[in-house]
This record gives C-alpha cells, structure tokens and sequence, in this order.
C-alpha cells in the first residue's frame, strides 16, 4: 500500500550501547533537571499570609442585588436561568402578596432561587442576559466544603444584605463594551 504523502521517516532498531544499557546518562540527566528547578523563583504562594491579586475581569460567587430602597431587583423572568449553560440556575416564580411592596419590586418576585456552584461554569452569561441587573458575580471567592449540599447556593446566602452592601461598580465598568 502506498502512503499518502512522502513524510515517512525510517525507523531502524539500534543496537544500545553498554553506557545506554546501565540508563546512567538519562538518570544524570533527570537529577540535572531536577537540581536546576531547587534554585528557581517558586510560583507557589503561601495562601492565608499572601493573598493573589486576582484580574479585573475576574467572576466569582454570585450575588443578587437590591436596588435603593432595600427591594430585590430580581423579578423571576427566568432568563438567567434559560441562558446558563451549565444548568445550574434554578427558580420558582412567586406573587407578591399585599403588604410586601417594600421586600419587590414588581409584582412577580423569585420565591425560590438556587444555585448549584459545582455545576455553574463562571461564565457570566446569567448576568448578561439579566435585564433588571439583579445577578452579578463578584471578586469573591466560593468557599470550600465537604458537603455537596452546602454548595446549592439559596436565596439565604445569595441576596446581599440590606446594611452590607456588595460593591460591584469595578465589575460593571469591566464588563461594558466601549463604543467607539
């Protein structure tokens, strides 16, 4: 059978000399390897006492905003969720009852809202595709666990509250595409 390009590269079956045959020279040479890495600059950080720098684009734990008054923003059109790739958004769609004006903003509110962090990509699309603004994803980093339970992220642990409010005006600004 004949190929069908002319890179064909003869292979022969050497004989190994009595040097090569001991596999001195290819230990030599990873001890060299690994001698010259002991006195490089090492890229490892020591975590809890220096902490890195992370980019301005960076997406991290997600958060739901409120707007001035102390209201949720989000109003459970679902679009975050039909936009994540990961299917990692899930939420049931609520009425808002009378007396509630001052927990929504609109009539229709997100009863539930969850978030399973060890299928969400980080991607930003759920934020993206919010028209009310109420989804962001911040500079924080998602805790650790050992349970898989505590990484579905409720409504507990996503809505910002109401005297600790998240700054999200650098991740904004990042975003935004500059028309020229």
């Amino acid at each position: 059978m004949q190929s069908l390009t002319d890179r064909k590269k003869v292979v022969g079956n050497k004989e190994m000399t009595f040097k090569e045959k001991l596999y001195l020279p290819a230990i030599f040479k990873g001890m060299r390897i690994t001698f010259s890495h002991l006195f490089r600059k090492h890229n490892t950080l020591r975590y809890p006492e220096v902490k890195r720098e992370f980019a301005p684009v960076y997406r991290g734990q997600h958060v739901l905003k409120r707007d001035e008054q102390g209201r949720e923003n989000c109003t459970a059109c679902g679009l975050c969720a039909v936009a994540c790739p990961a299917e990692a958004i899930t939420m049931v769609a609520g009425e808002r009852k009378k007396g509630e004006e001052g927990l929504y903003r609109e009539e229709k509110y997100a009863e539930m809202y969850e978030i399973n962090m060890l299928r969400c990509i980080f991607c930003g699309l759920c934020e993206e595709a919010c028209p009310k603004e109420a989804i962001f994803l911040t500079d924080r980093l998602v805790p650790s666990t050992f349970e898989r339970d505590e990484f579905i992220y409720g409504k507990d642990l996503l809505v910002e509250d109401v005297d600790l409010r998240i700054d999200i005006t650098k991740r904004q600004l990042t975003g935004k595409r500059t028309e020229k």
